[in-house]
């Protein structure tokens, strides 16, 4: 060995020496483990939330697990309250809870809960047995239909939607594999959601039914998006399943993971980091993942993000608006 190999060798290992408490004092006040609330079985968020939680597991060496719940209306609750870490929500409950008007807990304003990264768009869509010959929304007065859980996305929006459109459904509420069982059986003749495409449930259903995906026509379509300032404009492209041929037109909301104002500021800059940089890994937990991208954190107008999520974002070259600097 060389006297400058050696000096070498001796300089990394006083570096390692350095780093290595800078690393643990980094970690000193972290949890030892972190729950992310997701929502009913068959729909995205269990999938994306589990998966994000093995990530997490993996990659920064804390347990982190996943948890059933009825969607987003109760994970920012969960958040706010402090009894889960992460949150998966779409922005239109997050804003009711933010201002004090959510159905779970109306007076409270959940304030203390902030963004982490933007995850994807949830846009709204149909299904049912093609022998009931619903092709669009308006087709579902008078019907039978399954509208997700209550507390979720669609739970909460399908009914607001029928009434904007002044259709008489009679709905029922199911986490997204009861509710596609509930369509097999005959006890439903519909059931409609909202999650990132492709929706599990739907998929099953086009693999073992006869079914027809569907969302709205040009009319129903321009009134939604008059009605809801908190959707956008969405395509469910063809082919999206196997028994979908051509392009539907449809409203989304996004989603974005949140936690609580006080996670420590290095985990929160770790956690966006992860997810942020390794795009790839997240298609690998759920196709909707294509649209993890830091670029959509524009998406966001009104939530502060975490000052960890900021360092990420603005080290990185994104610049986040002052006013949403958590």
């Amino acid at each position: 060995m060389t006297h400058h190999t050696g000096r070498l060798m001796a300089c990394a290992a006083a570096l390692a020496l350095i780093a290595g408490p800078a690393l643990a004092d980094d970690r000193a006040d972290w949890p030892t483990s972190l729950t992310v609330g997701t929502a009913s079985q068959g729909g995205v968020y269990f999938v994306y939330g589990n998966g994000l939680a093995a990530f997490i597991s993996e990659e920064l060496g804390i347990s982190a697990s996943g948890e059933v719940t009825g969607g987003p209306v109760q994970n920012v609750t969960l958040v706010q309250m402090g009894e889960h870490d992460i949150g998966l929500v779409t922005l239109g409950p997050m804003f009711e809870a933010w201002i004090g008007e959510s159905e779970l807990a109306p007076g409270l304003e959940h304030t203390d809960v902030r963004a982490l990264f933007p995850m994807y768009e949830t846009p709204f869509q149909g299904i049912a047995m093609c022998n009931q010959n619903i092709q669009s929304v308006s087709d579902l007065a008078g019907k039978r239909v399954s509208v997700g859980p209550a507390g979720g996305t669609p739970g909460t929006y399908w009914p607001r939607i029928f009434d904007a459109l002044e259709i008489d459904a009679n709905v029922s509420f199911a986490g997204a594999a009861d509710a596609a069982s509930q369509l097999q059986d005959g006890l439903v003749d519909a059931f409609v959601f909202a999650a990132g495409v492709p929706i599990a449930a739907f998929s099953q259903l086009a693999a073992e039914s006869d079914v027809c995906t569907f969302a709205f026509n040009e009319e129903e379509h321009a009134a939604v998006l008059e009605a809801f300032p908190e959707v956008s404009d969405f395509t469910i492209p063809a082919g999206s399943y196997t028994v979908q041929d051509e392009d539907q037109a449809s409203v989304a909301m996004w989603n974005f993971a949140v936690v609580r104002a006080d996670m420590p500021e290095s985990l929160a800059f770790e956690i966006t980091r992860m997810v942020m940089e390794n795009n790839e890994r997240m298609m690998q937990i759920h196709a909707a993942a294509a649209a993890t991208l830091p670029e959509n954190f524009v998406n966001n107008s009104f939530l502060p993000f975490h000052p960890g999520a900021v360092r990420w974002f603005e080290e990185n070259g994104f610049e986040i608006d002052p006013d949403l600097r958590g």
